[in-house]
């Protein structure tokens, strides 16, 4: 059996913010032994992030971790009226606190073909909202992350291996472009995930 990445697995120090554009390898399985989440390796095959979710039959609330265990956001499941939505809050907000989501993802409702719209509000922590939008393909897996003048920020295909062959449907590809925020744009894919019950 090949392997998700084929470097060895050591911790690496995560940068918040992309000097160059950057690829990492999403493996959409928790380390955990029998725990539900997704383990990120960067370009060197160190783990840069990860989702552990110790209890499977719970899933409105998670946590996206560093490669340490260190808590970057809490992501929340929502319900209004008849939309699912997620919020994620860095961390050590809650729920309760008076600051607000640092961002909410919710699916668009609006028919389109080949794929899926979900709008992102970013900014509500800090009382300065802007947008992004996620546009999925007809594979759930592959979507696009672009921003509020519609330049790409992210990006998620199914990987391939050496000789060009797709992976499992749970190892994806994603390419993050210059300056962007790195946990930021995990959360966002969490989120995403979690909307689509990926993880």
């Amino acid at each position: 059996m090949g392997k998700v990445h084929p470097q060895a697995l050591h911790s690496s120090a995560t940068c918040n913010f992309t000097s160059k554009q950057e690829t990492f390898t999403l493996w959409m399985k928790s380390l955990v032994l029998n725990g539900k989440g997704c383990t990120v390796f960067d370009s060197n095959g160190q783990i840069a992030y990860r989702v552990d979710n110790y209890n499977c039959s719970y899933r409105d609330e998670v946590q996206l971790m560093d490669q340490n265990g260190n808590i970057l956001f809490t992501i929340l499941k929502k319900q209004i009226k008849f939309s699912r939505l997620w919020e994620g809050y860095r961390y050590p907000a809650t729920r309760n606190d008076h600051i607000g989501p640092c961002f909410r993802v919710c699916k668009n409702n609006r028919i389109s073909r080949g794929g899926s719209t979900y709008e992102v509000e970013l900014g509500l922590d800090k009382n300065q909202p802007y947008t992004h939008k996620i546009e999925s393909s007809t594979c759930k897996s592959a979507c696009k992350i672009s921003d509020e003048f519609g330049e790409i920020v992210a990006e998620l295909r199914r990987k391939k291996s050496c000789c060009g062959v797709d992976l499992g449907d749970d190892v994806l590809t994603m390419v993050v472009e210059l300056n962007a925020d790195l946990p930021l744009i995990m959360g966002l894919v969490v989120a995403y995930s979690l909307i689509n019950s990926k993880m």
